[in-house]
């Protein structure tokens, strides 16, 4: 049986990865740092400070890790303002799954960008439990955020089918316990390894159907 379905936020309902990439690349190269070719995949998953730190610490930026995580999340919380990049068919799924099953939403996004996103969509309602990795001690490829998103929902991580588009999320949901459905960017493919974590890979959200969900209970 599956008691509830947990959803990522970034690359699944919200098409934002390309955004974060342009931006932190972008405020990498005006404060002297140096972006890596691997940096991206890296950065996929890490909580605010996490990231803040890579890009403080790790590639040379000269602002401090508060300054960083603040500064990048003001710019994207400006793009936000101008335009959610929503993923086609994300919102109508997500409804669907939620008239069957309790949701939840794990994400790594800040805590306001994720009302942002859910605002614009109108699915604030939709989801039972809401967390982002700033609110837990670690960021994803750890399992914190989708254990502590199951234990809001009350329901026992093994029983979910969480919904993820990253190599680092798929790793964490499957820490986690959970059923993962990936449904990877086609600018970010899975790696080998998250790859044989899923239960199934999926070429676009859409395909995400509840008898799906039913089939991995």
């Amino acid at each position: 049986m599956v008691d509830a379905v947990l959803f990522d936020l970034d690359g699944v309902i919200v098409d934002s990865e390309p955004v974060w990439e342009e931006v932190r690349r972008a405020y990498v190269a005006e404060h002297g740092g140096t972006w890596q070719p691997d940096t991206q995949r890296r950065l996929m998953g890490m909580s605010t400070g996490e990231w803040a730190a890579y890009l403080s610490g790790e590639l040379g930026v000269d602002r401090s890790a508060e300054q960083v995580a603040t500064e990048v999340v003001a710019e994207m919380t400006r793009r936000y303002a101008q335009r959610v990049p929503l993923i086609d068919d994300a919102v109508a799924v997500v409804r669907r799954t939620a008239a069957r099953w309790p949701l939840g939403l794990a994400s790594s996004s800040p805590t306001r960008l994720i009302a942002a996103a859910l605002d614009a969509t109108g699915l604030t309602g939709a989801f039972g439990a809401t967390l982002s990795t700033e609110e837990t001690a670690r960021g994803k490829p750890a399992p914190d955020v989708w254990l502590a998103v199951a234990a809001r929902l009350g329901v026992d991580p093994a029983r979910c089918v969480a919904v993820e588009d990253s190599s680092n999320g798929v790793r964490s949901a499957a820490a986690a316990g959970c059923r993962v459905v990936a449904v990877p960017h086609g600018s970010y493919p899975l790696d080998p390894d998250a790859e044989k974590l899923a239960a199934v890979v999926l070429p676009s959200i859409d395909a995400l159907t509840p008898e799906l969900v039913a089939r991995l209970g």
